[in-house]
């Protein structure tokens, strides 16, 4: 039978290791819309551009949009991600879990590269329910319940500065989440590497000096029934004047 030469043969791998790559990254769905700065602020009405999420790592069966609301089954453990990277940016999210105790969560400048972890590298805004604390006890100890409200930090590889030490990642320094059945808000600010966080309406909690500054958004299935809505993402454009005042007033 012919064989290969062996730049015949790498070739032929790197091609299927293409290949491979391409079919577990296919498009979705569009879900949330994505804005410029001065849309958001001179035409707070303009419509913005639907934003396209990519399955990385979880099934097409695991999201289930229904009008405004996007359905995160939770299984298999992974994440979507948008369909372009970002670098500078602002992120306004809806979301509740419908399960007591659920696990979910967004990733910001994330490489969003499926291997062998259910979890890609990123910035992780953790979004667990409030009853996640009392089913996670460990020899007897209940976690902290700043655990849950909106944690920040480097999953994958990434690393960061807490603002609000709990080892590598920030705590919130105020309980604000809502429980099983309702909504919450999050606004997440992402600017040269800082991550500032405001959940239903202030902020409390920010990281900073993240090693990776530019990546995907992701949204994350972790096991838990839940849903989002009203997604939307605010570029704020290279070159162009940053709002330093959305940071400074944090």
């Amino acid at each position: 039978m012919n064989r290969l030469n062996p730049l015949g043969a790498t070739l032929f791998l790197m091609f299927m290791a293409f290949s491979l790559g391409a079919s577990a990254q296919k498009k979705l769905f569009t879900f949330g819309v994505e804005k410029s700065f001065d849309e958001s602020i001179v035409n707070p009405k303009a419509k913005g551009k639907p934003i396209q999420w990519i399955d990385v790592n979880t099934s097409d069966t695991t999201w289930i949009p229904k009008g405004k609301v996007l359905v995160n089954k939770g299984n298999p453990i992974g994440v979507i991600r948008s369909e372009k990277m970002y670098e500078n940016f602002i992120v306004h999210v809806e979301w509740r879990h419908l399960e007591k105790g659920g696990n979910s969560g967004v990733f910001v400048w994330s490489d969003a590269v499926p291997g062998k972890n259910d979890l890609p590298m990123g910035m992780e805004v953790q979004m667990l329910e409030l009853d996640w604390v009392n089913q996670n006890t460990r020899d007897g100890v209940t976690p902290p319940i700043a655990y849950v409200h909106g944690e920040l930090f480097g999953a994958g590889g990434m690393t960061a500065s807490p603002d609000n030490p709990r080892g590598e990642r920030s705590k919130s320094v105020e309980n604000r989440c809502l429980g099983v059945g309702e909504w919450n808000k999050y606004t997440v600010v992402c600017i040269d590497g800082t991550v500032k966080l405001a959940i239903n309406g202030k902020f409390v909690n920010s990281i900073r000096l993240a090693s990776k500054r530019k990546g995907y958004v992701c949204l994350e299935a972790e096991g838990a029934l839940m849903e989002f809505r009203n997604f939307q993402l605010i570029e704020l454009e290279p070159g162009v004047k940053r709002p330093e005042f959305v940071v400074d007033a944090l």
